[in-house]
């Protein structure tokens, strides 16, 4: 018979006795270990590739970005920016003021008295067993004297004999001025050195009393460095009566009077320096501190009177400042530009911050990036949750059978029952009433996901168990008298590993959805702390989601490519798997 060489083709006759021939290097076979052989094969998928970059990205991104940013997590940003803020308050007064002398007091019950006297045109009232007087000096101007008897006497007819009081001493004309305000029937008379004295009589029975000045009441609101002095007040007031521009002296310090063409009253020192403003609107500042800017009054009111909603004025700098006027109800609102120290809500894109800020001032890049932590995080925590509690039931469920299988997969179908979104509900519910801190709800929501989520897995690794532990194999580890736990945990599961590790990339995907699902509900992570699905949570309104795209955009564009990159892995490492693949 003819012999065959080692390439196949026909030869010479071979010795039986020569050695082994030793094959060329380009003719051995290759032979690799599974684990290279399923590495080639997924390396191979192009999608597969692209989905390990994509996640590989991910933990860079997250993790690495984090440490590397220069900005915390939960850091707020401020700066200063001009603001359209409320400046001042005005109102027309419609209620008396009052100044007091020095040393005087005027209680709320007294100047509920004196309103009664001058709408019954009274020129006295008592109040609290005291006397006062009330001389008008113009109009809705009042000057209030307290009023004290110096001389008392009884009488018939308008004939009196009047006693003066202790330590009294009445002028020389004192009796006479009396006498004739008795028979005009007046209720003051003033002696020759221009003491004021009320009158008041009775058929048997007359009292003199002497008057001192007590408090000034006005409808005007004065503002400036003497707005408090009485005596500045009142010869001011005189002064401002007759409507024209005058001198007055008061204190013995001599002030100029100017009127506006809306009334207003502008006083000035002897050196031209304005000290006040007198007006009939009141104008309190937003601020404490506020110093309006010199004419102010009188352009509001000029801008009231024209119904105009908007007026210019120079500032303390000399530069032009708008102001914005709107009437609210009896009150006008007056706004301007200031400069705030404001926090950079929603800011644009700019080189310190690339996707702007966020409804909180905080940096949507460094919120991205730790987000994505917490993110990843929770996906793997807990497909790692149920990996273990589904191999550990569903080994033990398929290699024993019988009635301890029964029991496993009842309480399988139990927790398939369960309506896992209304208990994400309820518990986030609890934790908010328990006010858990936002790092705790962290890991209660992947205890919760991780043990409502394994039955799928037990249900795999029970059949692929089911199958696997009738296979001889199984039948040596029984005659060699391997112990129950290892033959499950040794010899069986790990033959479930490749169908785990797909399910495993698969379900991380959508872990990651539910998470970024509960927490856009508010269920999920809890400010200050952000994921991925708080960041868009925090888009609330269509104005924010149509005019700052770049706060929730970026963070839906990341959990696209993550959940993808992993469908792409857990496809890739299904084919890879699969002993019918090409090798």
């Amino acid at each position: 018979m003819e012999e065959m060489d080692h390439a196949g083709r026909p030869g010479e006759n071979i010795p039986t006795d020569t050695q082994p021939l030793a094959l060329d290097d380009e003719r051995r076979v290759k032979v690799l270990s599974p684990g290279m052989l399923v590495f080639k094969r997924f390396v191979r998928n192009r999608l597969a590739l692209t989905g390990a970059i994509i996640i590989l990205f991910m933990f860079v991104f997250s993790f690495l970005g984090g440490w590397l940013s220069p900005y915390h997590e939960s850091e707020v940003f401020k700066d200063y920016a001009p603001m359209n803020k409320l400046y001042a308050a005005v109102t027309e007064n419609e209620e008396f003021r009052y100044v007091l002398a020095e040393g005087a007091t005027f209680d709320s019950t007294a100047k509920s008295k004196m309103i009664l006297a001058i709408t019954r045109g009274e020129i006295t009232f008592e109040s609290g067993g005291n006397v006062y007087g009330l001389e008008q000096e113009g109009e809705n101007f009042y000057r209030v004297t307290s009023a004290s008897v110096v001389a008392s006497g009884k009488g018939i007819k308008n004939q009196f004999k009047l006693q003066p009081i202790e330590g009294f001493a009445p002028p020389a004309d004192f009796t006479q001025r009396f006498e004739e305000a008795v028979r005009a029937g007046q209720k003051s008379f003033v002696t020759a050195d221009g003491q004021a004295f009320l009158l008041r009589t009775s058929k048997v029975e007359a009292k003199v009393l002497m008057q001192a000045d007590l408090a000034l009441a006005s409808k005007l609101i004065f503002s400036g460095e003497y707005s408090d002095d009485f005596a500045f007040r009142l010869a001011a007031e005189r002064a401002m009566q007759a409507g024209t521009d005058a001198v007055f002296t008061a204190d013995g310090q001599s002030f100029g009077l100017t009127f506006s063409e809306r009334g207003v009253a502008t006083f000035t020192d002897a050196q031209g320096a304005t000290v006040g403003q007198a007006s009939h609107f009141v104008m309190k500042a937003s601020q404490v501190g506020t110093v309006f800017p010199d004419g102010f009054a009188e352009a509001v009111q000029d801008a009231i009177a024209r119904g105009d909603t908007r007026f210019t004025l120079a500032d303390e700098t000399g530069a032009d400042r708008l102001y914005l006027l709107e009437r609210n109800a009896k009150e006008y609102i007056v706004r301007t530009e200031l400069d705030t120290y404001q926090i950079k809500i929603y800011s644009t894109p700019t080189v310190d911050h690339p996707l702007g800020t966020d409804g909180n001032g905080m940096d949507v890049v460094t919120r991205l990036m730790y987000g994505g932590r917490v993110s990843l995080l929770i996906g793997f925590v807990v497909v790692f949750l149920e990996t273990l509690i589904g191999v550990v039931l569903g080994g033990i469920a398929g290699y024993f059978g019988k009635w301890l299988d029964n029991l496993l997969m009842r309480i399988v179908d139990i927790i398939n029952c369960l309506p896992s979104l209304p208990l994400y509900v309820i518990l986030g519910a609890i934790m908010d009433a328990e006010k858990v801190e936002p790092s705790l709800r962290i890991f209660v929501l992947m205890g919760a996901m991780g043990l409502l989520g394994w039955p799928t897995i037990a249900r795999v690794v029970r059949g692929q168990i089911l199958s696997l532990r009738e296979q001889e194999f199984m039948t040596a580890t029984e005659a060699t008298g391997l112990s129950v736990k290892r033959r499950i945990f040794r010899h069986l599961v790990p033959n479930v590993i490749p169908q785990l590790i797909v399910i495993a990339t698969m379900t991380l995907g959508g872990v990651i959805l539910t998470e970024a699902t509960l927490s856009f509900l508010g269920l999920g992570v809890k400010y200050p702390l952000a994921s991925w699905g708080t960041i868009i949570n925090a888009v609330s309104s269509i104005y924010v989601m149509t005019n700052y795209w770049f706060v929730w955009i970026p963070a839906g564009f990341l959990i696209l490519l993550t959940v993808l990159g992993f469908n792409f892995i857990g496809d890739g490492l299904r084919d890879a798997f699969d002993p019918k693949m090409k090798r």
